[in-house]
């Protein structure tokens, strides 16, 4: 996402328009989706410990390239790079979490190891921005390649190897993977996944102008705003690994309707700056608890041998979503105005609630057979 924040100087820098930097971001996005669960089955065999440290140095690469690009053609490329490695990052690390802790553990596992990417979406643009302006874009992205390379060094130091059980192995190489029953739970996991996200994305994406417009937020102090609400995405973080973890279907039922309300009360009661700002926040909690509860009811659900193809294909699911979503909203937006964007999402998490319900019961017939 920092190129989001260095539209300008990375424009005038490659001699492009700023909507070809922007770009940039969903190629990196596009990448992911189309090259996650292909490599993930790749490599289903590979040690996850060296597959870590190796897609670090991958994005520090991808990083480097991009800092040293001569023009945007090298760009696109380097972010193609940097795609490949975020997808298998993101398929491998959450998975890898799962076996480094006990079963009854995996909920605060993942929620430890999604804060990471927490932390980044509430300081990494504003860092990454303010870098850029500092030191120049190039250098930028010459920081962030130093710094994955130091994640590398510590992870291969710091962090044991891991092995599935021998009995989740023998099982591997004598079961075929189309017979595993946990293959349509997993499914349906990734279903509620992109389906959430494309309607929180939708709206969220405008969120912006919503602020200003209907809540009536200064453009002074939208920054704050939403600076707060990835604070309350955090806590709502720490509440799914600490207190919701353990029973993840039933913590998922709840941010969705904790959402859902915060969502009815924002679109009914935006000019009221008390209820409006209230809501928001609420929000940012609620919706907050949603990945990595879905994440560990997928951990929860999938057997170790499929475990990290079913992370893969979560991620996917995932970044479909984000895509979706962006796409979804602006046709909303350009033909039914604003006011019809909190309606949608609201739609869609009830239909998201109708799928954990399904779920469930998906889950349920999967343990008596």
């Amino acid at each position: 996402m920092i190129p989001t924040g260095l539209l300008p100087d990375m424009s005038a820098s490659l001699g492009v328009s700023e909507a070809q930097i922007g770009l940039l971001v969903s190629v990196f996005a596009f990448t992911v989706v189309v090259s996650s669960p292909p490599l993930t089955v790749l490599t289903r065999r590979w040690p996850r410990h060296g597959m870590i440290v190796g897609v670090l140095v991958v994005l520090a690469v991808a990083n480097a390239l991009t800092a040293l690009a001569p023009d945007y053609s090298w760009v696109v490329v380097a972010r193609v790079f940097g795609g490949l490695g975020h997808g298998m990052f993101w398929s491998v690390v959450g998975a890898y979490a799962g076996h480094l802790v006990p079963h009854r553990q995996i909920g605060r596992a993942v929620a430890i190891t999604l804060s990471g990417g927490t932390l980044a979406f509430v300081f990494g643009v504003p860092l990454g921005t303010f870098a850029g302006h500092l030191l120049g874009w190039r250098l930028a992205f010459g920081t962030l390649a130093l710094l994955m390379l130091a994640g590398a060094l510590l992870i291969a130091k710091l962090l044991p190897a891991v092995e599935r059980d021998a009995e989740e192995r023998d099982r591997d190489r004598s079961q075929p993977r189309a017979r595993d029953r946990s293959v349509s739970v997993v499914l349906m996991i990734c279903l509620i996944a992109a389906v959430t996200m494309i309607g929180h994305y939708a709206f969220y994406t405008f969120v912006v102008p919503f602020l200003t417009g209907p809540m009536g937020v200064p453009p002074g102090d939208v920054g704050a705003l939403l600076f707060l609400f990835g604070i309350a995405g955090a806590g709502g973080l720490l509440l799914a690994g600490s207190v919701l973890g353990s029973r993840p279907q039933r913590g998922a039922l709840l941010g969705l309707a904790v959402t859902g309300v915060a969502v009815v009360v924002l679109a009914a009661f935006a000019s009221l700056p008390v209820l409006g700002i209230g809501a928001f926040v609420l929000w940012g909690l609620a919706f907050g608890s949603l990945p990595p509860l879905l994440q560990t009811r997928l951990l929860h659900t999938s057997s170790a041998r499929f475990r990290d193809t079913a992370s893969a294909l979560y991620t996917s699911s995932f970044n479909i979503g984000i895509g979706g979503g962006a796409l979804v909203g602006s046709l909303i937006f350009d033909t039914g105005g604003l006011g019809l964007l909190p309606v949608f999402y609201i739609g869609v998490l009830a239909v998201s609630v109708v799928l954990v319900v399904v779920m469930g019961r998906m889950s349920a017939a999967l343990s008596r057979v």
